[in-house]
């Protein structure tokens, strides 16, 4: 082969990487910025997966009614860098969550602080959490 065909397979080859590099990460871009939830729930699941962690919650409303929440984290490296652990939340747990809502008004959001059943606050280290606007809990 002649060496301008390595080049043009060397170049290909790198476009090729980075294009699946970006195709992997996503941005924030489908959470409401403008406003946030507190919801207080029972935990239905935890999955301590890459590349982000989920949980999932069920919300009571005020009339007994329950809606499913499905609250996406960080990766878990960021949350290992912030006190996080596997174990740490379980089936059944209540827990309180601050998210950032999902823009389509579908049940599910960004997580931004959990409170665990032990009172103890975890921030799971999203990234630029400071441009998320916070809305005050309501009792």
């Amino acid at each position: 082969m002649t060496s301008r065909v390595w080049k043009a397979a060397g170049l290909l080859s790198l476009v090729l990487a980075m294009a699946g590099a970006a195709m992997a990460h996503h941005s924030f871009a489908v959470y409401d910025h403008t406003k946030t939830l507190t919801l207080s729930g029972t935990v239905t699941k935890f999955q301590w997966t890459n590349p982000h962690a989920y949980i999932d919650l069920d919300v009571p409303d005020a009339k007994g009614a329950v809606k499913h929440y499905s609250i996406e984290c960080t990766s878990i490296n960021m949350m290992q860098r912030n006190g996080w652990r596997s174990n740490m939340i379980k089936f059944g747990d209540k827990v309180k969550a601050v998210v950032s809502p999902l823009s389509s008004g579908e049940p599910g959001g960004l997580l931004l602080l959990l409170t665990l059943p032990d009172g103890k606050i975890m921030d799971p280290g999203v990234p630029a959490a400071n441009t998320f606007t916070r809305t005050p809990e309501k009792d």
